[in-house]
């Protein structure tokens, strides 16, 4: 009876592994972050950002069509198409080619 038992509890012990034990999805060029950092929302406008952001350090573009502008952060840029976010990075992430 006890072996049963046992044969049983090791079974649903190898059944049961923990989240932990998956596979680690690595992104070349890019790191864990540590913390959530609060960035533009693909979507909204140029003005919600200057509202809720401040001015950007720096400003780029437009260039191409569509235009195509960029903004820079401290430590994330803002990509717009016209005037709306099209993509924003975090530069804490990236990991720079020396």
């Amino acid at each position: 009876m006890r072996t049963g038992l046992y044969l049983l509890l090791l079974g649903c012990s190898l059944i049961l592994q923990p989240a932990s034990a998956g596979d680690e999805l690595v992104i070349p060029g890019h790191v864990a972050s540590s913390g959530k950092q609060v960035m533009p929302k693909r979507g909204i406008s140029m003005d919600d950002v200057l509202s809720k952001f401040g001015e950007p350090d720096e400003r780029y573009g437009p260039v191409g069509e569509p235009p195509i502008s960029e903004w820079v952060y401290g430590s994330f840029r803002v990509y717009f198409e016209h005037r709306i976010v099209l993509h924003t990075i975090d530069l804490n992430t990236l990991i720079m080619p020396k």
